[in-house]
């Protein structure tokens, strides 16, 4: 009996540990550090200094349930999945929309010019149209009207 109740702890044990390591790494609170036009930009059209504003320096939190921080980041019901994507499909496949139009617009370049290293770019889909890509376990992207937001988690 008390080999079993033994046997019973360690497995429950085990079990916690196995859980807490499959917590997803993009929970907790990410503060939104910094902003720079978007390459798929229009260079003739001014940024929204005001949006940039608004957002800089705010935090969005991950919950398993929720995304709480400042419109449009926040969601009442995300649905998370993470996957990998290759540098042609982050922020909805803009710079593959701009290596059709212009072929020297090539999708690794324009990614390794906002911080990412690999051609297989960790992504947050969210199922509330937002869309987080990740530099590194530390940093996230994320792009809103033609400016890319850089989170840092706290």
């Amino acid at each position: 009996m008390k080999l079993t109740g033994l046997l019973c702890l360690v497995a429950s044990l085990i079990a916690v540990g196995a859980a807490r390591a499959a917590d997803p790494s993009y929970i907790g609170g990410w503060k939104i550090a910094s902003a720079v036009a978007a390459p798929w930009a229009d260079p003739q059209r001014k940024p929204d200094d005001a949006e940039r504003a608004r957002l800089l320096g705010k935090i969005v939190l991950f919950k398993a349930k929720e995304i709480s921080g400042p419109r449009p980041l926040a969601c009442a019901r995300p649905q998370y999945k993470m996957t990998e994507y290759g540098a042609d499909m982050i922020f909805q496949g803009a710079f593959d929309e701009m290596q059709r139009a212009n072929k020297k617009a090539e999708p690794g370049a324009l990614a390794a010019s906002l911080g990412f290293a690999s051609d297989k770019i960790k992504t947050l889909e969210t199922g509330c149209e937002i869309d987080f890509h990740f530099v590194d376990d530390t940093t996230a992207e994320v792009g809103l009207d033609n400016t890319v937001y850089t989170l840092k988690k706290q």
